[in-house]
């Protein structure tokens, strides 16, 4: 093994450091200008415009290197602004930038201010203001922030104090208490109502038809039951196609309409059955024999037969009736004409009715 001379380390050592402190330091004939507020660094430096001619590997290598040298100088001028930890001690290292100096061009031109609406000249003409009312106000009781509404709001419940006002003109025996439970329970009833009147409402005014009622207890039918399901199913955005399938219930999602979705066969697949079906129209087409469907032909000759034998027998019944009807009339003019005839010869000789004229003296 050789070995190795002091000398020999030593000025290796000297120029590895050189080439460290070659590569942080770079030498300009004019100063860059910079705009640390824009991460901007103008060189007006000459580039050598013998580097610079024609295309080639040279030429790159050329741009890089300054490319390179100018972001060094403008890395070096960040580290020397003031900075600071952020997000305490174990945070990243990061620099406050100053105000920019240049004002860079905009792409597109600003937008233009929006004109002000009718309520907001009248509201600017009368010095009206916007407010934004806070939901959360002071408890004197809670001493604490509540909200205005809702649960555990300032102030509290009435019915769950524990000191009740009795009104002027009540009853002195009344328990207040109870009287405001009561009044709390016809709230909430009367709320739940409005909300079940607003359901039905909207219900309606999106089907034409009204839908049948459902009982809220056990007293639905295996109909209702299914026409339940599907309604809260389809109730989703996604249809009810990614929600969880009960036991036996059909794979296939339900429409809104409760009728069958109408399904197309796919334009690109199975080339066999599309070619299947083209000839056999275009056989169908060129047989000089007509193609006749046997169940469809039966059934229309069965509908005739039938439409002209109800026919035959209303016929038949409307002339059944008009003979009747005949028979009793003739029947009622014998039977009074016999009653007059019978009048007559039961009268005397000489006798006359006063409807009768009268003979001459």
């Amino acid at each position: 093994m050789a070995a190795v001379r002091v000398e020999e380390v030593l000025a290796a050592a000297e120029e590895q450091e050189a080439e460290k402190r070659r590569s942080v330091t770079v030498e300009k004939e004019l100063e860059l200008e910079f705009d640390l507020g824009n991460l901007l660094a103008l060189d007006r430096n000459p580039p050598p415009a013998a580097g610079l001619r024609g295309a080639g590997p040279r030429r790159e290598a050329l741009l890089r290197a300054l490319a390179r040298d100018n972001t060094q100088l403008l890395v070096s001028r960040l580290w020397e602004l003031p900075a600071e930890r952020a997000g305490g001690a174990g945070g990243p290292l990061v620099a406050r930038l100053p105000e920019p100096a240049f004002r860079l061009p905009r792409e597109k031109p600003p937008p233009r201010p929006r004109p002000p609406t009718r309520w907001e000249q009248f509201a600017r003409l009368k010095g009206i203001r916007r407010r934004k009312r806070t939901s959360l106000v002071w408890d004197e009781q809670a001493k604490e922030w509540r909200r205005r509404w809702g649960y555990r709001r300032a102030g509290g419940d009435p019915a769950r104090a524990w000191l009740a006002e009795v009104p002027e003109g009540a009853d002195p025996e009344e328990d207040q208490f109870a009287r405001l439970r009561r009044e709390k329970r016809e709230r909430v009833a009367r709320n739940e109502l409005n909300r079940l009147r607003n359901l039905a409402r909207a219900h309606r005014a999106g089907t034409a038809v009204p839908a049948a009622p459902l009982h809220p207890t056990g007293h639905q039918s295996r109909e209702e039951l299914s026409h339940v399901a599907r309604v809260a199913r389809v109730s989703t955005a996604s249809l009810g196609r990614f929600q969880p399938r009960l036991p036996k219930e059909s794979a296939e999602p339900p429409s809104r309409s409760g009728g069958k979705k109408q399904r197309f066969e796919p334009l690109l697949g199975n080339l066999a059955a599309e070619r299947s079906r083209q000839l056999e129209l275009l056989r169908d087409m060129g047989s000089k024999k007509p193609v006749l469907d046997i169940t469809r032909a039966v059934n229309k000759q069965l509908r005739q037969e039938e439409a002209e034998a109800a026919a035959a027998k209303g016929k038949k019944q409307s002339q059944r009736g008009k003979r009747g009807r005949r028979q009793q009339r003739t029947g009622r003019s014998s039977k009074k004409s016999g009653a007059r005839r019978q009048q007559q010869q039961q009268r005397p000789a000489g006798s006359s009715t006063g409807s009768g004229r009268r003979k001459k003296a």
